[in-house]
């Protein structure tokens, strides 16, 4: 069983699993992704952070929202990772965030994610992610590929 609720995103659950996000990101993609995210944008109003326990009560994985300025009624999916090994993880953060996203007035969801993050790509597209246009600091990184969901009753 998987337990997913929000969490200071400056505790230490937090710090070690962004740092693992971080790691796998450069192996993958030769980038940490450091330079697209800022804590504080988690802070903010329209912002959250959540955790994923397992049954155990370790701390498997992580993600954040955070409110596009130019986009008010569209979050961004940020610093998503769930530790590799684990089964269901991924879904259970993902639905926990998009209803978090519903509950804060947000009628979509927009990430990116890097071409050759083929595991990521493929997880969101299975979980109803599409292909979207480039926003923001991705318009025109050819490397880049920007999905995002509509939220709804249903969905």
């Amino acid at each position: 069983m998987i337990v997913v609720a929000t969490a200071d995103i400056a505790s230490a659950e937090a710090k070690n699993l962004l740092a693992q996000l971080s790691a796998t990101l450069e192996q993958i993609t030769g980038n940490g992704g450091h330079t697209s995210f800022n804590v504080s944008d988690v802070q903010q109003q329209g912002g959250c952070f959540a955790i994923a326990h397992n049954q155990q009560g370790e701390a498997v994985g992580c993600g954040a929202l955070r409110p596009l300025a130019e986009r008010p009624e569209v979050a961004e999916l940020k610093r998503f990772f769930a530790r590799a090994g684990t089964k269901g993880v991924g879904v259970a953060l993902l639905h926990f965030l998009e209803q978090e996203a519903r509950r804060m007035g947000y009628r979509e969801i927009w990430l990116e994610t890097r071409r050759v993050n083929l595991r990521a790509l493929h997880f969101y597209q299975r979980n109803g992610y599409r292909v979207r246009e480039n926003f923001g600091r991705y318009v025109g990184v050819e490397g880049a590929v920007c999905l995002g969901r509509l939220l709804y009753n249903g969905a």
